[in-house]
């Protein structure tokens, strides 16, 4: 049995055959239960639904149905997992919140296009004005916190936006050619798909991309560094661990993490803007007036008012709507995750570089997974059950820049900078404003 307080030698953990071979039995059982929960592909809906929807002037709900979902095979596996899982020590607490977060995914997925599915999602990813874990703050006071922030750059002249002007084969062959020169003979097939639940997603062996999406001149690379060099990259990663192929499985309770991961590469990689900031926050308090009662109808005209372009503002409805009901006041709350994700992302890198624990960092990409699995992954790396990554993003395989930021933010924050920003305001004040053509 594994014990709350496991041997150790220097900084190995000490587990003997048996625990190995129970840790290896759980991992595949777990793999085994949540691979037939595809959430995405479960709700996803057909492009004729938003055809049809703006052909009839969008005055009428879309009409949605999901194939039917069986979760029982899924949750018969995680009762066998759950039998060999001893709650405790960092080991069995991954593999037991691993667990709930696969029943409860499969349940949500059985339920969709009913109130019950709502309340799997609240479970699994909470909702805009329910605190969240470790903070008083909501994810709704977050997004205001990031709209408030760039309102005040509205008095910046940054330009007209960049027209959505590229096809969806233009940013493929940007995507390809990126995740040939990064992964070689295991980069994923790129495609232009016609159906899609968003402009693009990706797994370990392929990276989709909706035909009748258009993306700006920065979309290329954003993508390159969310979809190919975190989502894909984890994916990888977690196929090549036999010991753990549970790793290999994105679940609901990797969301938080793995767009966490994303949305920094996007920072780091200088690729993220405002409008795509903005874009983020608006998906949550979206998903607050679908929980506040507001129907399909409703949160299309209030993005339509935002975006101006029907078929963007279908889509980004459709992330709010899809699996929940389209009367309103029970959407999919999944959105409202990649703020806090980024945060808390962004948390756990510092600590790392505080506490001189670079090694870490690639353990962060060893896989799909949640942060909080950071103490076991460590011990199971300790004793070689949990495989170092094969690959990196470029920042993390090169970490020169992060080390280099982290250095200066550090530095920051432990500095009173009020006097120095007073002037600072003082002076930019006293500068009148200079005309550009």
């Amino acid at each position: 049995m594994y014990s709350a307080a496991p041997q150790t030698h220097g900084d190995r953990v000490r587990l003997d055959a048996n625990e190995q071979d129970r840790i290896r039995r759980v991992a595949t059982t777990l793999h085994a239960a949540g691979r037939p929960v595809r959430i995405l592909g479960s709700i996803a809906w057909p492009a004729s639904v938003r055809e049809t929807f703006l052909a009839a002037g969008a005055s009428k709900l879309p009409e949605v149905d999901y194939p039917e979902f069986d979760p029982e095979p899924t949750m018969d596996l995680l009762r066998e997992a759950e039998r060999d899982i001893y709650p405790g020590n960092p080991i069995d607490d991954w593999f037991e919140g691993t667990a709930h977060a696969i029943g409860s995914g499969a349940r949500m997925v059985a339920a969709a296009g009913t109130g019950a599915f709502f309340e799997y999602s609240r479970q699994l990813y909470g909702t805009p004005r329910e605190p969240l874990r470790y903070t008083e703050t909501t994810p709704l006071e977050l997004a205001e916190a990031v709209q408030a922030s760039i309102v005040g750059l509205g008095r910046l002249n940054l330009g007209a936006t960049p027209p959505p002007d590229r096809t969806a084969s233009d940013v493929a062959a940007v995507i390809e050619a990126a995740v040939r020169e990064k992964f070689g003979d295991r980069a994923p097939d790129v495609e232009v798909v016609e159906e899609l639940s968003a402009n693009a997603l990706a797994t370990s062996s392929r990276i989709r991309i909706r035909r009748s999406a258009m993306f700006t001149d920065r979309d290329a690379r954003q993508l390159v560094n969310h979809e190919a060099f975190v989502h894909v990259t984890t994916a990888l990663n977690g196929r090549a661990q036999p010991d753990l192929p549970v790793l290999g499985l994105g679940h609901p309770g990797t969301t938080r993490t793995q767009e966490g991961l994303a949305v920094l590469a996007e920072f780091l990689s200088g690729t993220m803007e405002l409008d795509r900031l903005r874009r983020l926050a608006d998906r949550t308090h979206a998903v607050d007036m679908a929980v506040e009662g507001a129907d399909f109808i409703d949160v299309y005209r209030w993005y339509l008012d935002r975006v101006e372009i029907p078929e963007q503002a279908f889509e980004a409805t459709r992330r709010v709507f899809r699996g929940g009901t389209l009367t309103g006041g029970a959407p999919f709350t999944k959105d409202i995750v990649y703020i806090f994700g980024l945060l808390q992302v962004s948390a756990v890198m510092r600590a790392l570089f505080a506490a001189g624990r670079a090694d870490l960092i690639s353990l962060l990409f060893c896989g799909k997974l949640d942060v909080t699995a950071i103490p076991a992954l460590a011990r199971l790396a300790a004793h070689g059950l949990c495989r170092p990554a094969l690959f990196l993003p470029p920042w993390a395989d090169d970490p020169r820049f992060l080390f280099a930021f982290l250095t200066y933010s550090t530095f920051e924050n432990r500095l009173d900078l009020s006097h120095l920003t007073q002037v600072a305001h003082r002076l930019v004040d006293d500068a009148p404003v200079i005309k550009t053509n």
